[in-house]
């Protein structure tokens, strides 16, 4: 468990991180509130000791800004002059717990204790929230679909990095969410980056974070994906097109399970799953000289590979179902059935967009269509976006 305790008498810090490191804790120091502040906003620290009268900045003025950040960790006030106005005080502004001096042993293992419990709880609720809105199924039934979903069954429950290939709009972040879901980290964050979004200059900045002032624009310290993923899974999707020193970079986390923000030269050790997708022949890209071939072999100890639509067109009609279920439920629209010689009038179509263009086409067809979408329809509204 992470623990700061923020108090300007060394004599206090000192005791308490004796203690808590003897319980098998790791402890961070801080001399007054604004150093405080600095590290409860840029690590997650399940429980914050805090002495009240510090100078800098006092803690009833850092309860306030814990709360302005969102910090979620339970903070303990601790005090030597501490009165019954100022513990109600302290429980108004949010902190957990209100001790005073000279501090009792077994009262602060019992504090921390039920702190940890809190702290855990709001995390899970926090993540139960995230997960309300359900992940999408992989509909389908060819074989293909079908070794996919064994693959992700069998893959998901251990920690092995995944790299999913396939070309744009085959599904492979739906790959990337099951794989997270599956797993013993589906209370942890899922994050996601597009490294094919991300400007060359930005993407180290983005991936590990940057110290305040690192560059012109660094207003305020940065927490990067990896730091945001930690205990999670970190899906990068379009890796392929990542520049080699962030590759490097990306290596060097992926050996060490450690990385410095731009900036720093601080490590910060993180547990991260990487998860990586990519529609380019990562093969075709090491020989051309952009893609690391030890990085490709670090990212490919499970390949799952999700071929296009036009390879599985038995699935295009339970697709289509599903999609126009879908839509309908999540516009409000009057549900819509489709004909079966409709249905084989889709199959015929190349989706060079796959997945994403035919749901596209499905809410064209609901909009254009009447109660029933014929062969007709499919005719007049969607191919002449393919022929």
């Amino acid at each position: 468990m992470k623990l700061l305790i923020i108090d300007d008498e060394k004599s206090i810090r000192n005791t308490l991180k004796e203690i808590f490191e003897f319980e098998g804790h790791e402890v961070t120091l801080a001399a007054d509130g604004a150093e405080g502040l600095a590290f409860a906003t840029s690590n997650n620290y399940e429980v914050i000791f805090s002495d009240i009268k510090m100078p800098n900045m006092d803690g009833m003025e850092l309860l306030d800004k814990l709360n302005e950040a969102n910090v979620e960790s339970s903070v303990i006030m601790i005090s030597g002059h501490g009165s019954i106005d100022t513990a109600v005080e302290c429980i108004k502004k949010g902190a957990f717990d209100f001790i005073q001096k000279p501090l009792d042993l077994n009262r602060i293992l019992i504090t921390l204790r039920n702190a940890t419990d809190r702290t855990n709880l709001v995390k899970e609720t926090r993540n139960l929230k995230k997960r309300v809105a359900k992940i999408p199924e992989i509909v389908g039934v060819s074989s293909a679909i079908m070794k996919i979903k064994d693959m992700i069954d069998r893959v998901a429950p251990t920690d092995a990095r995944v790299l999913i290939t396939g070309s744009n709009g085959t599904g492979k972040e739906l790959v990337a969410r099951w794989l997270h879901e599956k797993s013993s980290r589906n209370t942890m964050p899922f994050i996601e980056v597009n490294c094919a979004a991300i400007p060359g200059e930005l993407i180290e900045s983005e991936l590990f974070g940057h110290e305040k002032g690192a560059f012109t624009s660094a207003v305020k310290q940065h927490k990067g994906k990896f730091e945001q993923a930690d205990g999670g899974t970190l899906f990068m999707d379009e890796i392929g097109d990542m520049s080699l020193a962030a590759q490097a970079k990306v290596l060097r986390v992926l050996q060490e399970n450690k990385l410095s923000r731009v900036g720093s030269d601080k490590d910060i050790n993180v547990k991260v799953r990487v998860i990586a997708a990519t529609n380019k022949d990562l093969g075709e890209e090491i020989s051309k000289g952009t893609f690391r071939e030890d990085l490709f072999h670090r990212l490919s100890v499970i390949i799952i590979h999700v071929p296009p639509l036009s390879e599985r067109t038995e699935d295009i009609p339970l697709l289509a179902r599903h999609f126009i279920d879908q839509i309908c439920e999540e516009s409000g629209m009057l549900h819509r059935s489709i004909d079966d010689e409709a249905l084989t009038e889709l199959t015929t179509y190349k989706w060079t967009g796959n997945i994403r263009e035919l749901r596209n086409v499905v809410e064209r067809l609901l909009i254009l269509s009447n109660n029933v979408i014929t062969k007709d329809d499919v005719i007049a509204y969607a191919k002449p976006v393919f022929r």
